[in-house]
Formats: C-alpha cells, structure tokens, sequence
C-alpha cells in the first residue's frame, strides 16, 4: 500500500513561475513515467503497516541526488525547502518529504530486486522510441573508480589485495599511487552518446571479460579497444551480421601489426575514444571519481540510477 500524495494547493498556485526549474521541466515532459512506474510499482507495496511513498516519487527523487551531487540526508533536506524538486517528485507543500532513511532502504530495494537494471532498459526504450538511439555503433570502454575505503599503509600492500571494510574492491592505480577501487563498465550509442548499457565490477576484472555483456546485439558495429580483443568476439560479432571494429594488438612472437591493422587501427581509434568524454562528463559533471558506498552491489545501483540521469539530461539537450 502506499501512501497519496497531496494536489496543487492554492500557495503552489498563488507562487505561480516560482520555484520553477525549465532543466526539470523538460525532462519531466520526456518520460512517460507511468511505464516507469510500473518497472517498481510493487516495491514497498505492502497491504499492512503505514503506507509508503510511491516508489516513482522515490526513484525521481535519487534522480535529482545524482544530477545535484546530493547525499541522502542532503537530498532529504532539500526536498523539504525546493519548491523545484517537490514539483519534479509530485510532493505538494502539504505532503511530508521523505526521510533519508526511507531514500536509503528504496535503493537498497532497487538492488535486491534487479529494478536497476529494468529502470535504465526501460528509459533506454523510450529514448529509441524517440528515435534518439540510432544504433548504427556501440562503444564500449571502462572507467576506474575510487572505493570509498581507505588506502592501507605502504608495508600492507604486498599483503593485502582486497579491503576488509569493502571486499568487493580491488586495488587499482590511481592518482597519487594506489587505491581500492571499482571499474565502471559501459556502452554507449556511437551518434546520441546514450548509455546503452553499464556494469560494475571490481578493479582487478579485465575489459575483455565484460564485454559481451554489453553488446546489445541489434548495433551495426562494435568499437572498442585493443583489450577488448577476442578472436572468439570478432567471430561472434561476424556470425551476428554486427561489423567488427576493436582494435588489433600485437601478440606474443609477433613483430609489430602489419601496416593494413595499424591503418584499420587508425581509422577506428577516433570513433572508438568518443566515449571517453562520457567518462570525463560522469566524473567532472556528476563526481564519479569514487563511489558512494561499501559493497558491490550498492555501488551498481548507483551506476545504473547514474547513467538514467545522464542519459535523461543528455536526451533534454538532443530534443533542443
């Protein structure tokens, strides 16, 4: 069971433009969020006990945490004093904001039950309804994240592999030497810059092993590069009718590419590294140089929530 939310109340209507946000506005015009709900209308639903809010208010409200770099306590705090937000979420002035708490255990449920996942399918199939995923390419690449645990001392080092407080991260290089850390896996539409796909792993896990999860299957090609490359992936891409553009790489006893790869090579490269200002955005725009949890999972949702918050901002631009 949960909870109904208040109308419009005669101060809403008197503060007219006030508290407007044209950003939100536009990206609340996008989405038929009705077809959302129903990705996790049963979330919370229970037919006992006082009623929660309705998970799509919920799932809008962790939208504007992450275009607005806003922790759980901030995001509730802000829900309480931005006309703007509570007009994005649904929430009139009369209806009582949602504490963290509540923010924190929904997310939990997103992960629990793969909604994730099915959020950012869902958003993905209304954007190609659009006609804003075009799917004449993918590209594909990986990002390296910081784990929010801290580095261990320099003597520890050659001991340990993993965090004890977070052991789902792995060291990686960073800047400044080593860190724990995640790697954040993506696919992205070569013309709309879409995120088409996207996993976490630890740090440690190899590019090439993730790839094929985010081949979508229907592109014309597939860029990627040199650590993507399979001989088994270019003759499954082949068998698909999906063009084969991953880099080529030396191999061992091999002397150098010869020059029709390094040509293909640099031909490929400059579609292929679009992708990386999609990483640069996450991380400049949105502050995705370390994650905001301890534990595997929590921090894949919070790359899926990511990437629909990308994705429905990237989207308000491509529709002017």
């Amino acid at each position: 069971m949960h909870r109904k939310l208040g109308q419009r109340s005669l101060a809403e209507e008197l503060v007219g433009a006030t508290g407007q946000n044209q950003r939100l506005e536009k990206i609340d015009g996008l989405m038929d969020w009705g077809r959302i709900a129903k990705v996790v209308g049963d979330i919370h639903g229970a037919s006992e006990g006082q009623p929660s809010y309705p998970p799509l208010m919920q799932v809008k409200a962790l939208l504007l945490g992450q275009w607005y770099g806003l922790s759980d306590p901030m995001l509730e705090e802000a829900l309480g004093d931005r006309l703007s937000f509570r007009r994005f979420v649904g929430l009139s002035l009369e209806d009582k904001t949602p504490d963290h708490v509540t923010l924190w255990r929904f997310r939990q449920e997103l992960s629990k039950q793969d909604r994730d996942q099915a959020l950012l399918a869902e958003v993905n199939r209304q954007l190609e309804e659009r006609g804003l995923i075009l799917k004449r390419g993918t590209l594909l690449d990986a990002t390296v994240v910081q784990a929010q645990a801290a580095t261990p001392s320099s003597k520890d080092r050659n001991v340990v592999s993993r965090s004890t407080v977070d052991p789902d991260a792995h060291w990686t290089h960073a800047k400044g030497g080593m860190r724990f850390g995640y790697k954040a896996h993506v696919s992205v539409d070569q013309d709309s810059n879409l995120i088409r796909r996207a996993k976490l792993t630890p740090a440690n896990v190899a590019e090439s092993l993730v790839a094929d999860a985010l081949i979508c299957g229907d592109e014309q090609a597939v860029y990627a590069d040199k650590a993507y490359e399979n001989k088994h992936r270019r003759k499954r891409l082949r068998a698909q009718g999906v063009k084969d553009r991953i880099l080529h790489r030396s191999h061992k006893n091999q002397a150098g590419l010869p020059y029709w790869q390094q040509r293909r090579n640099a031909l490929i490269a400059p579609i292929r590294k679009r992708i990386e200002r999609i990483f640069g955005t996450l991380k400049r725009s949105y502050g995705y140089v370390r994650v905001r949890y301890y534990r595997l999972h929590r921090n894949a949702t919070q790359l899926c929530l990511l990437a629909v918050a990308y994705n429905l901002r990237r989207a308000a631009v491509l529709t002017g």
